[in-house]
C-alpha cells in the first residue's frame, strides 16, 4: 500500500459469541451496549491471484452503495481486466446486497481509486491517481496524476481528466460542490512542478520559491471537468491532505497533516500535526491551525456533526498540548472543532498498541462511525485475532465512545470507510491478507474486504 494513499496504512460487552464467516455466508454474532444492539450480518472478502483494496463507500439513491478501491488481478472476481497493473475497481450493489455491476477503469500503469461519490444527477465522480497514458487515460503529465473519472449511474465513462505536473500528484478526495460543480483535493509535487500549480488570480502567503515538497493541492472543476481555480497551500516539508468538506459560507475546510513550520503553517507543535485550512470558495487561504503534540499526529477525515460544528479523525501518538492522554504506541485520535477553528474537545480511543482512523461519516441518530484498524487487545479494543485488525467505532457527538467492533484473521485486516445506509445497516470496506478467523477465504495476497453490521 502506498504511504500517499488516501486510505493507508469502545467498550462493548459481549452477550453472545458464535462466528462463522465466508465470502457469502452470514454470522449469527450478536453484541449489546449501552446504547445500541448490533450483528455482524456477512464478511465478504472479493479479489483475485493479486492485490485487491477497497478505498471508499457511498450510500446511493436506490438504498444500495457503490465501492471504489483498486485491483490487479485477471481473474477471481475481476472481469473484462486485460493487463496485471493496477486499474480503478467499482463495484455497484443493490439494498439487498446483491451485485448489479462491476467494471475496471486504467491503463498499463499505475492507476488506484481514492474516493468516489453519487452525483446529483445519479450518476458517480471518482478520483485516484494514475501512471498510465493509454487505455481509459488520454494524458499524462508526470510521475503521478490526479485522475478524474464521470461516470453514468450504470458505470459507463462520460468523461475523464488528468490533473498534474511532473512529479507524484496524488488524488485523495472529491466532493461535489453547492453549485453543482466538483472540488478535488490531494498532493501537489511543488518541487517538481517548479511552483506551478496555482491559478493566477489565487495564491498561498508567500512565494511559490519557499514551497517545496507535496503540498496540499485543490482544484475547483465544473461539471465538464474544466479547471475553474487551482492553489496549492504548505509549506517547505511534506503536508497532505486527505479530506474535503465546503462550509455554510461556500468555503472549504482541508484536513490531513503537516511537517512544515513555515509558508502557510504558522503554528507548528510536532512532528506531524493535524493540520486544519480553511480557503473560500474562490481558493484563498482564510486561515490555518494545527492540532496535536509534540509527536506524529495525522488527520484523515472530517465530518459536519449536527450543531454546526467539525469532528476530524486520524492518529496521535502525542501525550501533550492539545492530546490529553495516550493509551499507547499510537491513538485513533478524534477533536472537534468551531467553524472557525476553535478546539471544542479532543478524544483518544485504543489500547496499548497501534489504533488509526481511516474515516467518519454521520449516522441518522446524529451519532458517528469510525473506520481504522487496531493492533491493540486492550483498552477500548476488546479483540485482536492478530496484526491489523478492521475496527469500527461509533461515538456521540461530545466523543463517548458508544460501542466497537473489530474485523479480522492473524494477517493485515484495514477498514478504509463505512457508510449507514437507509435501512440503518452499516457497511465497511478495507481490505483483507487474513484466511482464518472472520475471513475463512483468501483469494491471493490482499483481498477487498467487505462486511455488513445489522
Amino acid at each position: 500500500m502506498p504511504i500517499y494513499s488516501k486510505h493507508n496504512n469502545i467498550l462493548v460487552n459481549l452477550l453472545a459469541v458464535a462466528f462463522l464467516c465466508f465470502s457469502c455466508s452470514k454470522t449469527e454474532e450478536s453484541f449489546e451496549t449501552k446504547t445500541d444492539s448490533f450483528s455482524v450480518d456477512f464478511v465478504k472478502s472479493l479479489g483475485g491471484t493479486n492485490n485487491e483494496s477497497a478505498q471508499a463507500i457511498t450510500k446511493t439513491i436506490d438504498g444500495g452503495y457503490a465501492i471504489l478501491g483498486y485491483t490487479q488481478s485477471l481473474d477471481g472476481d475481476i472481469s473484462n481486466k486485460t493487463n496485471k497493473s493496477f486499474d480503478y475497481w467499482i463495484l455497484k450493489y443493490d439494498q439487498y446486497n446483491n451485485l448489479e455491476w462491476q467494471k475496471t477503469y486504467g491503463g498499463t500503469g499505475d492507476d488506484r481509486g481514492n474516493d468516489i461519490i453519487q452525483t446529483r444527477d445519479g450518476g458517480y465522480a471518482v478520483i485516484g491517481f494514475s501512471q498510465s497514458n493509454d487505455g481509459d487515460i488520454t494524458n499524462s503529465y508526470g510521475a503521478h496524476d490526479f485522475w478524474v473519472l464521470k461516470l453514468t449511474v450504470s458505470g459507463n465513462k462520460l468523461w475523464q481528466k488528468n490533473y498534474g505536473f511532473l512529479g507524484a500528484d496524488i488524488g485523495n478526495s472529491i466532493i461535489e460542490t453547492h453549485d453543482g460543480s466538483f472540488l478535488l483535493t490531494g498532493v501537489l509535487d511543488v518541487s517538481a512542478s517548479n511552483g506551478e500549480g496555482n491559478s493566477k488570480d489565487s495564491s498561498s502567503k508567500f512565494s511559490k520559491i519557499q514551497h517545496a515538497g507535496g503540498d496540499y493541492w485543490a482544484i475547483k472543476i465544473n461539471v465538464l471537468g474544466e479547471i475553474e481555480w487551482r492553489n496549492y497551500y504548505g509549506g517547505s516539508f511534506t503536508d497532505t491532505p486527505y479530506d474535503v468538506i465546503q462550509t455554510e459560507d461556500n468555503g472549504f475546510l482541508l484536513v490531513g497533516s503537516s511537517d512544515s513550520n513555515d509558508v502557510d503553517i504558522t503554528g507548528n507543535i510536532g512532528t506531524y500535526d493535524f493540520w486544519v485550512v480553511k480557503i473560500s470558495e474562490t481558493g484563498a487561504l482564510l486561515w490555518e491551525k494545527s492540532f496535536g503534540g509534540s509527536q506524529t499526529d495525522e488527520a484523515r477525515a472530517i465530518v459536519k456533526s449536527e450543531d454546526g460544528n467539525y469532528i476530524i479523525v486520524g492518529n496521535t501518538r502525542s501525550n501533550d498540548n492539545h492530546v490529553s492522554i495516550n493509551k499507547g504506541a499510537a491513538d485513533l485520535w478524534a477533536i472537534k472543532i468551531s467553524p472557525t477553528g476553535n478546539l471544542i474537545w479532543e478524544q483518544s480511543f485504543g489500547g496499548t498498541s497501534f489504533d488509526v482512523a481511516q474515516s467518519i461519516s454521520k449516522t441518522e441518530d446524529n451519532n458517528y462511525i469510525i473506520s481504522g484498524n487496531s493492533r491493540s487487545m486492550d483498552g477500548d479494543v476488546t479483540n485482536n485475532y492478530g496484526q491489523n485488525d478492521a475496527w469500527l467505532l461509533k461515538i456521540d457527538t461530545n466523543g463517548k465512545l458508544l460501542w466497537q467492533k473489530t474485523i479480522g484473521g492473524t494477517e493485515i485486516d484495514f477498514a478504509y470507510d463505512a457508510v449507514e445506509l437507509n435501512n440503518k445497516s452499516i457497511i465497511v470496506v478495507g481490505d483483507t491478507s487474513s484466511s482464518n478467523f472472520d475471513l475463512s477465504t483468501n483469494h491471493g495476497f490482499s483481498d477487498l474486504l467487505i462486511y455488513k453490521l445489522n
